[in-house]
């Protein structure tokens, strides 16, 4: 599943003037491919990973997810079905289990009970946590942990493109490197189109593209 940027702009007011955050972007994001956008606080790059997301819409140009305008999608079901978003904080329910946490979407998308226990052990494995983490809260995770439960939750969804914000902005090197692989096994054995927002160049250095954006647009 590919996601395409045809000319976008986002412009919105803020106190005094109005600030054009992303500046006419064009790219073709690939399956099978893992990419790093990059650039300085305020470059417009988190902004872009959410307008691809859907969180909002462009002001000016297209953004195609399996080539249909994210104007056309109904974008609640295009983040449910299609498009998953990683999180530098995690966004995991803190008073879900792990189980819980990547059964939860499945069960929202109204899968039959077995599959949903299939789905979700198959997920959790993925992401190489044993069985014994079922029912822990996520209080009781590393920051590691929680990033990985994060990605199995969006794994049991079926997402085929992975957004993820600054994904190991809060963790160590070691914890660092195990969600970067995670992350490149998503696309190169899975197939997915997976698009990191990174500050950190050891993550960039590790993804198959590397883009960088400064003053909304690319360099």
């Amino acid at each position: 599943m590919s996601i395409s940027l045809q000319n976008v702009s986002y412009s919105y007011k803020g106190k005094f003037q109005t600030v054009r955050a992303v500046n006419g972007v064009s790219y073709d994001f690939e399956p099978g491919k893992c990419y790093a956008i990059i650039g300085k606080s305020g470059s417009g790059k988190t902004t872009l990973l959410s307008l691809m997301a859907g969180l909002d819409l462009p002001t000016e140009g297209n953004i195609l997810v399996d080539g249909k305008s994210t104007r056309d999608w109904n974008r609640n079901r295009m983040r449910r079905d299609a498009v998953g978003v990683i999180y530098q904080n995690y966004n995991l329910f803190p008073l879900l289990s792990v189980r819980e946490n990547i059964q939860y979407p499945l069960e929202l998308k109204k899968v039959p009970k077995q599959e949903i226990g299939h789905v979700a052990t198959e997920a959790r494995e993925r992401v190489e946590l044993p069985s014994t983490y079922d029912k822990r809260l996520p209080s009781h995770l590393s920051g590691g942990e929680q990033q990985r439960v994060a990605i199995a939750r969006t794994l049991g969804q079926g997402c085929k493109i992975i957004l993820a914000d600054e994904p190991t902005g809060n963790l160590d090197s070691a914890n660092t490197s195990n969600i970067v692989q995670i992350l490149r096994s998503l696309a190169h054995d899975d197939g997915c189109t997976v698009i990191i927002v990174t500050h950190d160049h050891a993550v960039a250095e590790q993804c198959d593209t590397v883009l960088q954006m400064k003053d909304g647009s690319w360099v």
